[in-house]
């Protein structure tokens, strides 16, 4: 079974929060962390922006993760939210066994 974190970026914390407690309630996500204070840097419509954003930081199973794509989407503020994946490539096995049976198994297994 493979694991994947994905990164999210958010407006404010609220947000973050709101986005978390949805896909863990889904059961599209095991855990997420939240980080405040991010200074995002990025160009949008021609101009340079400099914004205050939180990080949601997902932990998942990584066949949820198209699922849990589209969920984001449909629930985010931003017309063009940041979502990727960062493949989990090790961990402590009792860790990775919590975060299978916290996530909703696709396969009905």
């Amino acid at each position: 079974m493979e694991f994947t974190f994905v990164y999210i970026t958010c407006p404010d914390k609220e947000t973050a929060i709101r986005l978390a407690k949805g896909a863990v309630e889904a059961k599209l996500a095991a855990c997420a962390n939240i980080l405040t204070g991010m200074i995002s840097v990025y160009e949008w419509e021609n101009a340079l922006q400099t914004d205050e954003e939180t990080v949601l930081l997902i932990k998942t199973r990584r066949v949820l993760t198209g699922e849990l794509t589209a969920w984001i989407e449909n629930h985010h503020p931003y017309s063009v939210p940041c979502i990727v994946q960062l493949p989990i490539t090790d961990g402590n096995a009792s860790y990775l066994k919590w975060l299978a049976d916290q996530t909703r198994d696709p396969n009905g297994i």
